[in-house]
């Protein structure tokens, strides 16, 4: 019976270090999707203004001009969360994003300007807002996994942000521009 109690207890043990190696791990993962979506986000504030320069739409161009003071709060909430996990906040490049931003300056040098080219950069800015949605659910769900209940909330609040400019780039393009586009010929 005693040596039972003494597996029992050994298996406990074994489990809390597992546990605690996992946490450790998640929070390096954590901690590098961070550093992604700081490169991203900062990259973005540099993106944004030439999106805005190319497009025609006066509703794109609002739209735009909007979500980069978004994303300037956005990259002050990501260093928040750092400060949150006692980190420096560090930008490390974000391959996916760097591609993302590359398609949309590739799109932006070939189309003409006018509705071909608004919808040109309306596909790559719903482009980059799903990467940022799918980044942030996922850090927002290692957060509270974590016990980083502020953290969450604050990814939470950007996740939002970025849902509701996919929405509205989604209602421009389907109450105008892609109409437009689609009557060019």
């Amino acid at each position: 019976m005693e040596k039972q109690n003494k597996s029992n207890g050994s298996q406990e043990e074994t489990m809390q270090k597992q546990k605690g190696m996992q946490s450790s791990q998640l929070m390096q993962l954590f901690e590098d999707e961070l550093k992604d979506i700081y490169w991203a986000e900062k990259a973005l504030t540099k993106a944004i203004p030439k999106m805005i320069k190319n497009a025609t739409s006066a509703e794109l161009i609002k739209g735009l001009e909007f979500h980069l003071e978004e994303t300037k709060e956005q990259v002050s909430r990501v260093e928040q969360v750092f400060e949150i996990i006692k980190k420096k906040p560090e930008a490390v490049k974000c391959e996916a994003m760097a591609g993302l931003i590359k398609e949309a300056e590739e799109i932006m040098e070939e189309c003409e300007s006018g509705a071909m080219c608004d919808a040109g950069i309306i596909s790559a800015a719903q482009k980059v807002e799903h990467y940022e949605i799918a980044t942030y659910g996922t850090l927002r769900q290692f957060a509270e996994t974590l016990g980083l209940a502020k953290a969450g909330d604050l990814l939470e609040a950007t996740l939002q942000e970025e849902k509701a400019a996919d929405q509205k780039l989604t209602e421009v393009a389907t109450r105008a521009v892609n109409v437009e586009a689609a009557s060019k010929k």
